[in-house]
């Protein structure tokens, strides 16, 4: 504290000299230090408003309704699998990984904890929070998934049962509601969303201790971590540990902003970087948990990608947003509307859509039979397409967001043939071979990958792709687009970017 003190003083110093005539000592000439002058605010800069000397009415108010999850596991569950625990786990950034096993579990050397060597019962731990005087409870899925029995704790130290409404893991929710009738105290969600740098307080059981109180920041905004298909994550710098999961972070006007669900740390422990599903993501989910015990979502049938700042070079485009296509299954909403591969979906409804996950978000939070109109672009005029959205299929990919930075071109590294010859299908342009230390391999193209068209033109020998890349650099394209099917059968845009011609 005193170095920044000293740094300010110094500072208000150096600048005093400049302005009163200090112009000899510091080497300036007149006219640069009147600019200077000139320069400097004419009225005092307004501090901004103190935040709270005190969380201590925000905790009063809203403790009662925060709950320690206690959970006895199926005896079942395997200590390698992905439950309780979350996601995928090879579907989560290496870093999440240790964290989300072991997120709400006891710790080694706990009762029933996951770092226990034995078999049989085991138990885990978490929070939650009630929403309502008849007792529902919201928490993680990954804290109460493969439970046997689930209890909660309140804040007066009763210990009640609880069952399972409903869960949904793709968001990672799950609703409970208390067994024992009676009139609880409850907390309820922001009508707002937070900003960035808004104070928050999260209240928890970590590792067991209940009711812990945490104070920070948001920290940032629509952080996708790698958990699910609709990460929107506010990403938080309250301490938050294990146990922790399932727990409310409040605002100080004391309402729900965000469910604590995840942290980055090597070891477990918090270093800062904890992260919240969104209030009103986790209302839109709750409501249809208690309302029909699990989430209906309204289905597209598309696969997509973002468009990158290559790919919007390769089509044209002023802006790298929106979503790119790269498949309309057959017999889904979007292929009875007439989308196709290629076309950039822009809005849903009027609202921009910034990527594929922005789209993934926007069409899994309407209900199946909603009528929706879709701006799009094709070959670089615009259209509006009227969908009426189908049911999510359980096991419905709902988006391709790979980084789409792979490419390629003959003359960096690839060597091609037609596919039917090389008995690779009977479309595109087969990849025979990758030079190693060419930008293709560095962009990601594989031998065995074939190029279906180039430029939205289908290819089937090696001059149309030759051809297609010299029309696009004749029309002053920084990049020219490819659909690439890998050896998996798998479908991908990537934009190769055009540069100097050899020779």
């Amino acid at each position: 504290m005193t170095m920044t003190v000293r740094r300010r003083a110094f500072a208000s110093v150096a600048a005093a000299a400049l302005v009163a005539g200090g112009a000899a000592g510091f080497g300036l000439t007149e006219p640069t230090t009147q600019a200077y002058a000139q320069a400097l605010p004419k009225t005092p800069i307004e501090a901004p408003e103190h935040p709270p000397g005190s969380f201590a009415n925000v905790v009063d108010k809203v403790k009662p309704g925060v709950v320690a999850v206690k959970v006895k596991l199926d005896s079942n569950a395997d200590d390698d699998d992905d439950s309780p625990g979350g996601p995928n786990m090879q579907q989560v950034p290496p870093q999440l990984r240790e964290f989300f096993k072991r997120f709400g579990q006891g710790g080694p050397g706990a009762p029933g904890g996951r770092g226990m060597p034995q078999r049989g019962e085991r138990g885990a731990v978490g929070s939650g929070f009630i929403i309502s005087a008849d007792g529902y409870v919201v928490t993680n899925n990954h804290v109460v998934d493969k439970a046997k029995t689930v209890q909660v704790t309140l804040d007066d130290s009763r210990t009640l049962d609880a069952k399972v409404i409903g869960k949904d893991p793709k968001t990672d929710i799950a609703l409970l509601k208390i067994t024992e009738s009676g009139s609880y105290p409850y907390v309820q969600f922001g009508k707002n969303a937070p900003r960035v740098g808004d104070w928050v307080v999260a209240i928890g059981n970590p590792f067991g201790l209940g009711g812990t109180v945490t104070a920070g920041i948001v920290s940032a905004r629509g952080r996708d971590i790698g958990a699910g298909p609709y990460d929107d994550f506010l990403q938080i710098d309250a301490p938050i540990n294990k146990g922790n999961s399932g727990g409310p972070t409040f605002n100080v006007n004391g309402e729900v902003v965000g469910v604590n669900t995840a942290i980055a740390s090597p070891s477990g422990g918090s270093v800062g970087l904890a992260f919240a599903i969104p209030a009103e993501t986790v209302q839109t989910v709750v409501d249809q948990l208690r309302s029909d015990g699990k989430v209906v979502r309204g289905y597209l049938g598309v696969q997509v990608q973002p468009v990158t700042k290559d790919i919007a070079d390769g089509l044209g485009l002023d802006k790298a947003k929106g979503a790119l296509v790269d498949h309309a299954e057959n017999g889904t909403p979007a292929a009875k509307a007439g989308l196709k591969s290629g076309d950039v979906i822009e809005s849903v409804n009027g609202a921009p859509v910034n990527d594929a996950r922005d789209l993934s978000r926007r069409i899994a939070g309407l209900k199946p039979g909603t009528e929706v109109k879709l701006a799009y672009l094709r070959g670089g005029k615009s259209d509006v397409a009227t969908v009426e959205l189908g049911t999510l299929p359980t096991d419905a990919k709902v988006a391709s967001r790979g980084d789409s930075s792979s490419g390629g071109q003959p003359r960096l590294g690839l060597s091609l043939a037609p596919a039917n010859d090389v008995g690779l299908g009977d479309e595109g342009v087969a990849v025979m071979d990758v030079d190693p230390d060419g930008p293709a391999a560095a962009k990601g193209i594989a031998q065995g990958d074939v190029i279906l068209d180039v430029a939205g033109t289908s290819v089937s020998k090696p001059s149309d792709v030759q051809a297609q890349i010299r029309a696009a650099e004749s029309n002053g394209r920084k990049a020219v687009l490819m659909r690439v099917k890998s050896a998996k059968g798998q479908t991908r845009f990537v934009a190769v970017a055009l540069g100097k011609k050899e020779g």
